[in-house]
């Protein structure tokens, strides 16, 4: 896929203090805030808040 600004690839990691972390897509122009997301953390193994990082 080619790169670009308007879709950039962030890093999505673990407020579970786990470091653990999801590459995904975001289309900055529907959403300009952070993405936060409800994903299966491994290695806590529930379900916690992601949050995307810069």
């Amino acid at each position: 896929m080619a790169r670009n600004e308007l879709r950039p690839v962030v890093r999505l990691r673990s407020t579970a203090g786990t470091g653990y972390t999801y590459v995904t897509r975001l289309n900055r122009r529907n959403d300009p805030d952070r993405m936060t997301l409800r994903k299966y953390d491994p290695v806590a193994r529930q379900h916690v808040l992601f949050r995307e990082e810069r």
